[in-house]
């Protein structure tokens, strides 16, 4: 099933998530590859394949869905950084305003 944003795919039962729009991307090369391989050989050629790539990708995209919480949270902390500069930098005015 296609969505706007990826493609859905089941984990585990009872459980679906969306594939990312660039795992999704490289899915569907792959298998139309794959498709291609059995039209000119055989589906033997891909059985044993077609199992491994797809716990690649499925790996792939929770390790891309990972990075992008990483990123976020990154982007979170570089804001509160600079929040934490700009008030160490107020209060290192008061105080030498105050010693003067």
């Amino acid at each position: 099933m296609e969505l706007d944003d990826g493609v859905v795919y089941q984990d585990d039962p009872g459980t679906s998530a969306i594939m990312s729009e660039r795992v999704s991307g490289l899915a569907n090369s792959i298998y139309r590859e794959f498709e291609r391989l059995i039209r000119k050989y055989d589906e033997d050629v891909v059985k044993e394949l077609m199992p491994l790539v797809v716990a690649v990708l499925e790996n792939l995209d929770t390790v891309f869905a990972e990075n992008q919480e990483h990123e976020v949270e990154l982007e979170l902390l570089k804001e509160d950084n600079e929040q934490l500069i700009t008030q160490y930098e107020r209060e290192k005015a008061l105080r030498k305003h105050a010693e003067e």
